[in-house]
């Protein structure tokens, strides 16, 4: 059964950078688009960042705007998430998703695959 799967988290200190990866396993996903989302601790899941393959275009949460770039391939249903300049406030773990939503979709119950999560966590 196909699922998506994250990969590059880990500790870093304030003011790193770091780089997550998403990809399907176990067979292909079809999409119109993918996100990152987070769970902060002791808070509810939120949305990152997202982007839709017609035309690459990508949108961000405003808490992270600047500081954070989606890119991914289409053909591979491949995403990433770059973070910069990060701060302890984005400790948390990150999920991809995939949506065939054809809007700015940034609800949770509008993605149809998710992965597992990475855990990222920013010390100060």
């Amino acid at each position: 059964q196909a699922q998506l799967v994250e990969s590059g988290g880990g500790v870093v200190q304030a003011g790193d950078s770091l780089r997550l990866s998403c990809a399907p396993s176990g067979g292909s996903i079809i999409s119109n688009g993918m996100a990152w989302f987070r769970q902060r601790p002791e808070k509810g899941i939120e949305f990152v960042a997202g982007i839709k393959w017609g035309g690459s275009t990508t949108h961000y949460a405003g808490s992270v705007e600047g500081r954070v770039t989606i890119s991914g391939d289409s053909a591979k249903n491949t995403v990433y998430l770059q973070l910069n300049t990060m701060k302890p406030e984005d400790t948390g773990i990150y999920f991809c998703a995939s949506t065939m939503g054809l809007g700015f979709v940034e609800s949770p119950g509008d993605f149809n695959y998710w992965g597992q999560g990475t855990q990222v966590t920013v010390s100060s």
